[in-house]
């Protein structure tokens, strides 16, 4: 795409989009959980902190999300849409529509929902880094590179190249602004 096009803005995603945008976050999330289960041998311990990673990642992405961002976003506003997660057609189900205004509210504050999206995220790499010194199989390593790799793909790919980038709240989205999106 040339830098003076704009890229199209969808009110909504195909299907393949949302596929891949909840495909990879949920096997980010599960091979999270079962990373650092595996990372620390299966003990008590593992599968109590694995299983808590894998409430609090799909809480705060299934539920937290729709309660929290999605009513406030304009994909629950208009009339037909689905976003690239498909979380406003859910939240227009648990959740009172809020304000578009109050959108960019989504990374105010410590425990925001972007930084517990962010967390989510960065949590099982940083609980397998140890394990991986303590434990290490290649059966280990290979689970952390594959969820390393969803990482990045998500940041450098899925984010830059097929959800922001097409999204009708990118320009008052911090997320495309940090990525300077908003402009695209």
């Amino acid at each position: 795409m040339s830098s003076n096009k704009k890229a199209e803005l969808y009110t909504r995603y195909p299907l393949l989009y949302i596929l891949n945008y909840n495909g990879t976050t949920i096997l980010h999330y599960s091979l999270g959980g079962f990373g650092i289960m595996l990372g620390y041998n299966y003990t008590w311990a593992a599968y109590v902190f694995g299983g808590l990673y894998l409430v609090f990642a799909f809480w705060q992405m299934y539920l937290l999300m729709p309660l929290k961002v999605c009513p406030n976003c304009v994909y629950y506003q208009l009339e037909d849409s689905i976003c690239i997660s498909g979380l406003n057609v859910f939240s227009r189900k648990i959740a009172r529509e809020g304000k578009v205004k109050d959108f960019a509210n989504r990374s105010k504050g410590p425990l925001c929902p972007n930084n517990l999206y962010l967390a989510a995220l960065i949590i099982p790499i940083i609980t397998i880094i140890p394990a991986l010194a303590l434990n290490f199989s290649f059966g280990l390593l290979a689970v952390f590179l594959v969820v390393l790799a969803l990482l990045i793909y998500r940041f450098f790919v899925v984010f830059s190249r097929v959800a922001c980038v097409h999204c009708r709240a990118k320009n008052i989205c911090p997320n495309a602004r940090s990525m300077n999106l908003s402009d695209t």
